[in-house]
């Protein structure tokens, strides 16, 4: 409630109370002020009502920008976690990779004889089998 809806509520009941003095004296010229006296107290007390709405729209939308924020702030974060995340994730299978090659490496260096045999064996398949047959 503001004072413009107070102000316009009494307004229109001081025009009433004119209104009805002026009918009861017989007096149409305080039943016409009373009458104006209504009409602009209740105007004002509607303007008075429009301006708590107004205020009402205002701070509900406030609060949907704040939780709008909020919301938007969420999101950032958790997007940054789950790319954190993934460049965690990257490295270490990368790191895992690494790790398996040089195994890998190892071993094949470790058994050159067995690499190189597997090597000889799938060359000779290969021929054999692209030979021109007769």
């Amino acid at each position: 409630m503001n004072r413009d809806h107070l102000e316009g509520g009494l307004r229109h009941l001081r025009g009433r109370a004119k209104t009805a003095a002026g009918a009861v004296r017989g007096n149409p010229g305080r039943q016409l002020d009373g009458a104006y006296e209504q009409a602009a107290g209740a105007a004002q007390y509607a303007y008075g009502e429009a301006r708590d709405a107004v205020r009402d729209l205002r701070h509900g939308s406030e609060q949907l920008v704040e939780e709008g924020r909020t919301r938007f702030r969420e999101v950032s974060a958790r997007g940054r976690e789950l790319a954190d995340e993934a460049l965690d994730r990257g490295q270490h299978y990368r790191d895992r990779a690494v790790h398996h090659g040089r195994h890998l490496a190892a071993h094949a260096d470790e058994n050159r004889g067995a690499p190189l045999a597997l090597v000889a064996a799938v060359a000779f398949a290969v021929g054999w089998l692209a030979r021109p047959t007769r």
